[in-house]
C-alpha cells in the first residue's frame, strides 16, 4: 500500500459538502437538543470534520414554542447580561425571555455551545430558528433529524 493513500483531507469552505437539516425543538429538553444542533453546525457528525473550518450543515429549528426545561428551571434559572455601566447587571428568567420571543431561548443555548471567535460567529449564521412549524426553506429540501434523547 502506498504511503500517500493515508493523507488526511482538510476541508475548506469551498470543498465542504454542506446540506440542510430540520430539527424539532420540542423533541427533548433545551440543553440536549441544543448540544445536538451545535454538533451538526460544527460538522462533528461528518467523517470530513475539520476543526478550523465551517464544514457543518445549515440547521432549521422549528417549534421553538414547544421548548422544554426540566425541573423548575423556568423560574430558577437566570441569564445574566451587563449594560456596561456601573450597577448595570441584568438578569432574565427563561419565562421572561420566552414571552419576548421563544426563538431567543434556542439561539442563546446553541450560541453558548459554539466556539467563541470568528468561526463561531460564522457557524451561528447557519442556524435558522422559527417559533412555529412553518419555515421559508422548503426549496432547500432539508432532511428531518430525530434524536434519541
Amino acid at each position: 500500500m502506498d504511503h500517500l493513500s493515508y493523507k488526511t483531507l482538510n476541508v475548506s469552505k469551498k470543498t465542504a459538502n454542506k446540506g440542510w437539516v430540520i430539527v424539532d425543538a420540542g423533541q427533548g429538553s433545551l440543553g440536549r437538543v441544543a448540544s445536538e444542533i451545535a454538533k451538526i453546525l460544527k460538522g462533528k457528525n461528518k467523517p470530513s470534520y475539520t476543526p478550523n473550518a465551517d464544514c457543518g450543515d445549515n440547521v432549521i429549528v422549528i417549534n421553538s414554542d414547544n421548548v422544554r426545561f426540566t425541573g423548575r428551571k423556568w423560574d430558577q434559572k437566570y441569564y445574566l447580561s451587563h449594560t456596561g455601566y456601573p450597577g448595570g447587571q441584568r438578569r432574565t428568567s427563561p419565562r421572561e425571555l420566552k414571552a419576548k420571543s421563544s426563538t431567543l431561548l434556542v439561539e442563546r443555548a446553541v450560541r453558548g455551545m459554539l466556539p467563541k471567535g470568528p468561526l463561531g460567529r460564522e457557524l451561528f449564521r447557519n442556524l435558522h430558528v422559527f417559533a412555529g412549524s412553518e419555515h421559508p426553506f422548503a426549496a432547500q429540501q432539508p432532511k428531518e433529524l430525530t434524536f434519541n434523547l
